[in-house]
């Protein structure tokens, strides 16, 4: 066990996707795109705020867009202004800009026994990150085009939520939350992968522009959870049944737009900027643990927004949600612990 890990000198781990938001939704739609500099901003004030509550060190991912080079720089610059920073490291390994680069990274922080994992990116970056270390707990940063599943939050706080757990000053059973996710498998166990929020059918047959948003070429959604402020295709079960994080079970949406078994037309904000109507032709809830064979005799499965895997006629694919399944940092929970047991207050010595 590396000394990472240790009470004395808690060590963070950080996975900042350089790439994401580079997608085809930056064309078809008004998506935004964080510039490196906004990557690296991002990243100096979760550092920042973690190291000024004691976390010691932080292990990070390195990569080849430029994030970890401007970092170092920022770094090297700011060490004499009033920052706390952790001292920073690099895991051991090449980049490759592809996301075989976040398995990796979060594999290798699981085996150096960081306390939480940073995570700059999108749903995919979140999802690729709990398909290897879904035992570490993570906080996630949003920095892609159709997240459901990261916060928009300052990354001070975030920075100061993930300091709290760290150094021991808030509990697990206090600062975590336990969090549902998809299992999709095809075939049994033949191949499987998770979705942290949904898993959308498409009538499409191969990957080719992984970015889905074509609502035309879909016919079901299947959902972990359903906020009505959600941008993406989440958004159609937030704004045709909410469903909370916290909430138990899931929602299987069936879509169609022939008339003669659409039930009724949603609009939905499918992407930034981009509304859509939407036939719905089914929904119900989905218990826990109940698999949910898929209709479709083949297409793509697309997971949080991403085609990822092909199915043809003979396969058999089915659906199931599971609960409490991998921990993150319920950031409000550990500031309002923080603030009530007065954790910020600083006494007459420190002042």
């Amino acid at each position: 066990m590396s000394a990472f890990g240790s009470k004395l000198s808690p060590c963070i781990g950080i996975i900042a996707n350089p790439v994401s938001a580079r997608d085809i939704r930056r064309i078809v739609a008004n998506a935004g795109n964080l510039q490196i500099t906004d990557r690296v901003s991002m990243l100096l004030r979760v550092l920042s705020a973690a190291g000024s509550l004691g976390v010691a060190k932080a292990l990070m991912m390195p990569d080849n867009g430029g994030v970890s080079a401007m970092l170092i720089r920022s770094l090297a610059r700011e060490r004499h202004l009033h920052h706390t920073y952790p001292e920073l490291e690099f895991l051991d390994m090449v980049p490759t800009t592809t996301v075989n680069d976040t398995f990796l990274a979060a594999r290798m922080m699981r085996e150096a026994g960081v306390k939480v994992i940073i995570i700059l990116g999108g749903d995919g970056t979140h999802r690729a990150v709990v398909r290897e270390c879904r035992d570490i707990p993570i906080a996630g940063m949003s920095t892609g085009t159709n997240n459901a599943f990261p916060d928009m939050r300052e990354p001070t706080i975030t920075g100061l939520a993930v300091g709290l757990y760290a150094t021991g000053k808030i509990s697990a059973d206090q600062a975590l939350l336990r969090n549902k996710m998809l299992k999709v498998s095809i075939n049994g166990d033949e191949r499987s992968d998770i979705a942290l929020v949904d898993a959308v059918i498409s009538t499409d047959r191969f990957i080719g522009a992984r970015a889905l948003w074509k609502i035309e070429s879909l016919t079901a959604v299947y959902l972990s959870f359903a906020e009505p402020q959600a941008i993406g295709l989440s958004a159609i079960g937030g704004l045709l049944q909410p469903l909370g994080r916290r909430d138990p079970g899931g929602l299987a949406i069936t879509l169609s737009e022939d008339p003669a078994v659409r039930r009724l037309q949603l609009l939905a904000p499918i992407a930034p900027g981009m509304m859509r109507p939407v036939g719905i032709a089914h929904w119900e809830t989905m218990p826990a643990n109940q698999p949910f064979t898929v209709a479709q005799r083949a297409g793509i499965v697309a997971l949080d927004g991403e085609r990822e895997m092909a199915f043809d006629s003979g396969d058999r694919v089915q659906i199931t949600l599971h609960e409490n399944v991998f921990p993150t940092v319920d950031v409000a929970a550990c500031m309002q612990f923080a603030a009530s047991n007065g954790l910020f207050r600083l006494s007459s010595q420190q002042t």
